[in-house]
Formats: structure tokens, sequence, C-alpha cells
């Protein structure tokens, strides 16, 4: 009876023990870890300096101002166009949303844009992926047609078949598609230089001012002849 407090007092030093190399040895590795890595990787995660991007943004009006052209691009014209199955051909309906578009885009020297190309889930991922940026390229080409400047148009990226409108595995119109969005400023501006920003705020105001119809609706009661 009396040898089993001396085994768990035994059985408990060696459990200590164990625990504190295995916490020294742990020490040592973050410490040599530390030792052999550039100062400050601790507090850079990979993002370091994006709140002050974020907030000079912000402050400077690009940023908000980037958000209310792309609604209301979004909200005035179709930036969505679609293709037929495994084509990259633009067909009529494709050219008169475009024309719209590049109307719209116009009237915005100092604005860049972006055109994401999308496929179908048809097909290899790979093949895909090219599928949409030759549609993407497409789209850019007849912008750069209607007397866009290229330099303002990127079809850098193409989303291929990971990001499907309508979720399916088959052959789906809607999802072959490319979409056209508000990207940032022209040399990173907010503003327009050469004399243009006066023309664009000058045309706001004129919009603006366009008085509101004084026509009333009437119903078919009021429109029946008196006897």
């Amino acid at each position: 009876m009396a040898q089993r407090p001396l085994l768990r007092l035994t059985l408990t030093g060696l459990a200590v023990g164990l625990l504190t190399a295995g916490c020294s040895g742990n020490t040592q590795s973050t410490m040599t870890r530390g030792f052999n890595n550039e100062v400050g990787v601790k507090v850079d995660p990979g993002n370091f300096g994006d709140a002050t991007m974020n907030n000079h943004q912000y402050m400077t009006g690009e940023k908000q101002y980037v958000y209310d052209l792309s609604q209301r691009f979004a909200a005035e014209v179709m930036t969505t166009v679609n293709f037929a199955f495994n084509s990259a051909q633009l067909d009529q309906g494709a050219l008169d949303t475009l024309r719209e578009q590049a109307h719209w885009i116009r009237q915005f020297p100092e604005v860049r844009f972006r055109v994401y190309g999308h496929t179908d889930k048809v097909g290899n991922q790979a093949y895909n992926k090219s599928l949409g940026l030759r549609r993407a390229n497409a789209v850019v080409n007849y912008l750069v047609s209607q007397g866009i400047s290229r330099s303002r148009l990127e079809a850098v990226v193409s989303f291929g078949e990971t990001q499907p409108l309508i979720v399916t595995e088959g052959r789906e119109r809607r999802n072959r598609r490319t979409v056209t969005e508000v990207s940032g400023f022209v040399a990173g501006h907010p503003q327009v230089l050469e004399g243009k920003y006066a023309e664009i705020i000058y045309r706001e105001y004129v919009n603006s001012a366009a008085p509101a119809s004084n026509l009333n609706s009437q119903s078919g009661s009021e429109l029946q002849l008196g006897n």
C-alpha cells in the first residue's frame, strides 16, 4: 500500500519533465525561426499597408467615386453580353449592347473599365478559361472599334467556368457571358485633365435641370363624354 503514492509521484514527475522538454523545444524552434526571418515578418501577414491605402482612397474620394460610377453604369446600361456555345463571336444582340456601353464609356474619359469572360461548365477548365479570355478580348476589341482608347480597357481576367450565373453542368447560355465593370481612373486620378472635367460637370448639370413632366394619368371613367 505504501508504494502506490510513490509510483503516482514518479509518473507525475515524468509527465512534467516531458512537458517541460517539449515546451523548451518549441520555444527554441520559435526563437530560431524568428532569428532567421527578416525584421517585421510577424506584423506583416502579406497585406501590410492595405488599411492605409484603403483610407487614402476614401479620403481622396477615389474609392467612393469608383463605387458610385460602378453602380450607375450597371443601372443605366446592360453590362453583360452572351455568346453561343463554344464561341467568342459577337452576335447582333451583343453588338447592340456594346454600342450602348461604348456610348456611356465615351462620356467618362477619366474612367477605366475591365471586361471579365465566363463560360458554362461543358469542357475542361483550362480550355474554358482560354475561351472566357477570348470572349473578353472580343468585347474589348469591339469597344476599341467604337472609339474607346485601348488604354482604358482591360481584358485581364477570365473566370472560365468557376463563377456560373446559373449552377448547372449543362449548356447554359446565361453562363456564357462577359461582364464589363468600372475598374478605376486613368492615371489613378479621380479628375479629368486637359479641360474635359468642366465638360462633364456641365453635361451633368444640364441633365439634372430637365423639368419633370406635368402630364397626369386619367382613368377610363374620366375620359367618358357627358350626356
